[in-house]
């Protein structure tokens, strides 16, 4: 099975934020950790859970982008380098694997369509409740430079460069 790379588990983790007691999302979900509300025991996070550790929001953090990523790879039909599939991880944490699979954004990526376009229709994706919120057209506007940030060459040090969308705002965030 195919990984998230680290940009995306860091995009991710910034966007959400940390909280280790449970709170309502921006939509009114019951929330905990990294925007955990399933556990991975598939029991939804209730706000009369107890508090957890860091440890055990990366565990749950860890286990949707997994369980994401796995989505991700079952649907994507087109060759995608690791920060393209990153970006459509991202996606799919935040709005679930069903809103990726019946996307435009999906459908040009599997049609081997430009790539500039495809990741245009992240910027789409910015409401909830039918409301623009400014938290989730930053989150999109940071997954779309994922998806178009080149990876390094395999003579390079590292596999991450700089990625210039700012990833520390998440109080607008959905979740």
């Amino acid at each position: 099975m195919r990984s998230a790379n680290q940009a995306t588990l860091d995009l991710i983790k910034s966007f959400e934020g940390l909280k280790l007691n449970p709170y309502l999302d921006k939509v009114g979900v019951p929330t905990i950790g990294y925007g955990t509300i399933l556990y991975p025991n598939g029991i939804k996070v209730s706000l009369h859970d107890p508090s957890i550790t860091e440890e055990q929001a990366i565990e749950y953090l860890m286990h949707e982008v997994n369980a994401k990523a796995a989505g991700v790879e079952k649907y994507v039909t087109a060759t995608v380098n690791d920060n393209e599939f990153g970006a459509l991880v991202s996606f799919a944490y935040n709005l679930g694997l069903g809103s990726l699979h019946g996307s435009t954004l999906l459908s040009m990526l599997n049609a081997n369509q430009d790539r500039n376009a495809i990741a245009d229709q992240f910027l789409r994706w910015n409401k909830a409740g039918g409301k623009e919120l400014p938290g989730l057209t930053r989150r999109r506007q940071a997954e779309r430079a994922l998806f178009l940030h080149p990876m390094l060459s395999a003579n390079s040090s590292s596999d991450q460069q700089d990625i210039e969308v700012k990833l520390d705002d998440n109080e607008d965030d959905m979740k």
